[in-house]
């Protein structure tokens, strides 16, 4: 399906709209952005990587019956992708502390989490994506609480699979980052997932292979990306 125009440009990805108003062509770009912004920089063959790593992840939960957006890789760098309203809140599934978490309550990152926690975070560039509760979700109207409930219910369910399959990978999920859209009534995951959205730790020796080693100049950036790749697919970057 043909790219017509250009309907969104983010961070590390573009969106264009197709012939069928329901389908979007999602187009992932090499760029790579942190903390808020204020790190910028080039991860090579990023796009690629994610591309098929978000295809794998998709697949992998279509299969277990959760609905997601995505329909078919059509390129390297693209995926053909269900057209979403998009709900401009970030949840996050924390695992194990890490990050902003270890800031905040003061304990060692890498100390496992009783239960995993959901986090919600207003979507909004220009005032950081700040930390957010189901009060403020209602009060600035972005969900309604029925669909709230779908996302809660479908973060859980989201993180329960990823953590049992990339267990088999000798991975550790430490956290990682949902968005949801609208789709013709329905709630479904869209977005990405992908080492730009996730935490992910080996098993064994606890290496991040994810961008945190682009947010801490910890080097190996594409070396990791590709890794984690490999250890989902066998490592082919070809479509």
């Amino acid at each position: 399906m043909e790219k017509l125009a250009l309907l969104y440009a983010g961070k590390a990805k573009e969106v264009y709209q197709t012939a069928d108003p329901e389908c979007v062509i999602i187009y992932f770009r090499d760029s790579a952005t942190a903390l808020n912004g204020q790190k910028q920089g080039t991860i090579t063959d990023k796009g690629i990587v994610n591309n098929l790593i978000s295809a794998h992840f998709f697949t992998l939960l279509a299969d277990h019956s959760i609905a997601t957006h995505y329909l078919r890789t059509v390129g390297p760098r693209e995926m053909l992708a269900k057209t979403l309203e998009i709900i401009k809140v970030e949840v996050v599934v924390r695992n194990i502390v890490a990050g902003s978490l270890a800031k905040r309550l003061g304990y060692a990152e890498g100390t496992p989490l009783a239960v995993p926690i959901l986090e919600y975070y207003y979507k909004d560039d220009a005032l950081g994506d700040p930390l957010v509760n189901n009060d403020h979700l209602a009060a600035l109207n972005l969900a309604t609480a029925e669909e709230l409930k779908a996302i809660n219910i479908a973060s859980h369910q989201i993180n329960n699979i990823l953590t049992s399959h990339l267990a088999d990978k000798n991975l550790l999920l430490v956290d990682f980052k949902l968005e949801f859209g609208r789709h013709q009534g329905q709630i479904i995951l869209g977005d990405e997932i992908s080492p730009d959205t996730c935490r992910f730790w080996d098993i064994n020796t606890g290496e991040k292979l994810d961008k945190d080693r682009f947010r801490r100049d910890l080097g190996g950036v594409a070396e990791a990306y590709h890794e984690i790749l490999r250890r989902l697919t066998g490592g082919s970057s070809s479509v």
